[in-house]
C-alpha cells in the first residue's frame, strides 16, 4: 500500500492522544475526528487544519477515505461501534479495556474473522521499554521458577473525574472502577508476565468516592505454574502515587514503578549488571497515577496499527489477547461480590 493510511478517531477524551499519533504519523493522514461534543469536533479542527468533523459515526464511516477508526468511547460502547466500523469495511484500534465483559469482547473476534480486517487493542504499557527485558528474564529462565508477583495501581482520582462524562465509575458503562478502567493495564501484564490464572479471591469496596462501582480492590491470585501474586489497584492514594510490578523467582528479584526498573538482582548476574540495568531504565516517573491525560504512550500502538494495515500483518495485541485481562477483571468482582474464590478453565 503506496498511499497514506486515511486515520479516523471516534472520541475526543483519550481519542486525543490516538489523534496525535495518527497526525504525526509519516505513513497516516488524520482524515476525520467524531464526538458528540461540538467543543472537541471544534478544537480538533483548529489543531488539525483540514480535518473533518463528524457528529453522526455512521455517517463517518462512509467516508472511503479511512481505513481505520480508532474506538475511543465509553467501554461498554466498544464492541458495537468496532463491530459497526469493521461491517463498514473499516479496520479498528480499540481502546483498553477491549469492552467490559467477555460476551461483548467476542463479537469483536467475530467480526474480525469474518470480515477480515485487523483489529488492534490498547495495551501501551507492554511497550514500556523495561518490559521486555523483564519479560526475556522470565521466558528465558533467568528469574528461574516463578514463586511470587506483587502488583499495586496506587493512583488517585477526584469526583469530578467520575462526575465529568456521566460514565466512569458506572458498572453499565465503565464495567467497573480503578480495576477495569485504571488498573486493567497491569492486569494485562501480569497475565503477561506471570501466565494464565488458576484461581482468586478478591475483595472491593468504595471508600473515597460517590461511585456506584469501586474505587479499591485487594486480590489473591494463583496461577497455573503454581506461582502466586497479590493485586491491588486504587484511585483513592493521594496524590497519585505508583504502579508496582514486583516478581520474584528462584533465581532472582525484579522490582519496577511503571516504566522506571528499580530492582534487578539475580544469583547469577555478572557483576556490575544490576547498576548498569537500573541506570539505563530509569523511566519518566508514573505521571498518569495522578492525571489521565498526561499518559503518553499510545503513539506506538497507533504506529503499530498504521502498520499492520499498511504491512499486512497482525497488530502487536489481537482481542483474544485483551480478552484474557477482562476475564480476569470480571473474576475479581465476581469473587468480591460473592465471597467466594473463582476458578479459571
Amino acid at each position: 500500500m503506496s498511499k497514506k493510511i486515511g486515520y479516523a478517531v471516534v472520541g475526543l477524551g483519550v481519542g486525543k492522544a490516538h489523534a496525535k499519533a495518527a497526525a504525526g504519523s509519516k505513513d497516516a493522514e488524520l482524515v476525520a475526528v467524531c464526538d458528540l461534543i461540538k467543543e472537541k469536533l471544534d478544537k480538533a479542527a483548529e489543531e488539525y487544519p483540514g480535518v473533518l468533523t463528524y457528529i453522526d459515526f455512521d455517517e463517518m464511516i462512509k467516508n472511503p477515505d479511512i481505513d481505520i477508526v480508532s474506538i475511543c468511547l465509553p467501554s461498554a460502547m466498544h464492541a458495537d461501534f468496532a463491530v459497526k466500523a469493521m461491517e463498514a469495511g473499516k479496520h479498528v484500534l480499540v481502546e483498553k479495556p477491549i469492552d467490559i465483559t467477555v460476551e461483548a469482547a467476542m463479537k469483536i473476534e467475530e467480526a474480525r474473522v469474518r470480515t477480515g480486517l485487523k483489529v488492534g487493542v490498547i495495551h501501551q504499557n507492554r511497550n514500556n521499554a523495561n518490559m521486555k527485558p523483564i519479560r526475556d528474564a522470565i521466558q528465558n529462565g533467568k528469574i528461574g521458577k516463578l514463586i511470587y508477583g506483587d502488583f499495586e495501581v496506587k493512583w488517585y482520582r477526584t469526583q469530578e473525574y467520575y462526575d465529568n462524562g456521566g460514565w466512569r465509575g458506572t458498572w453499565e458503562m465503565d464495567g467497573g472502577g480503578s480495576l477495569m478502567n485504571q488498573a486493567v493495564h497491569t492486569v494485562d501484564i501480569m497475565q503477561w508476565l506471570m501466565g494464565d490464572v488458576e484461581s482468586l479471591t478478591s475483595h472491593m469496596g468504595v471508600y473515597g468516592h460517590n461511585i456506584e462501582t469501586e474505587d479499591l480492590t485487594a486480590s489473591l491470585i494463583k496461577f497455573k505454574s503454581g506461582a502466586v501474586a497479590t493485586f491491588v489497584s486504587t484511585t483513592c492514594a493521594y496524590p497519585g502515587l505508583n504502579t508496582g510490578i514486583k516478581i520474584y523467582g528462584s533465581k532472582g528479584s525484579v522490582e519496577a514503578d511503571s516504566d522506571e526498573l528499580q530492582l534487578w538482582s539475580f544469583k547469577d548476574a555478572p557483576e556490575g549488571e544490576e547498576k548498569e540495568m537500573l541506570k539505563k531504565y530509569s523511566g519518566n516517573g508514573s505521571a498518569a497515577a495522578l492525571d489521565p491525560t498526561l499518559c503518553t504512550g499510545h503513539t506506538s500502538m497507533v504506529e503499530n496499527m498504521i502498520s499492520a494495515v499498511k504491512d499486512n500483518v497482525d497488530p502487536q495485541i489481537l482481542p483474544l489477547e485483551a480478552i484474557k485481562s477482562v476475564r480476569i477483571v470480571n473474576a475479581v468482582y465476581e469473587s468480591a461480590k460473592t465471597g467466594k474464590t473463582v476458578f479459571f478453565d
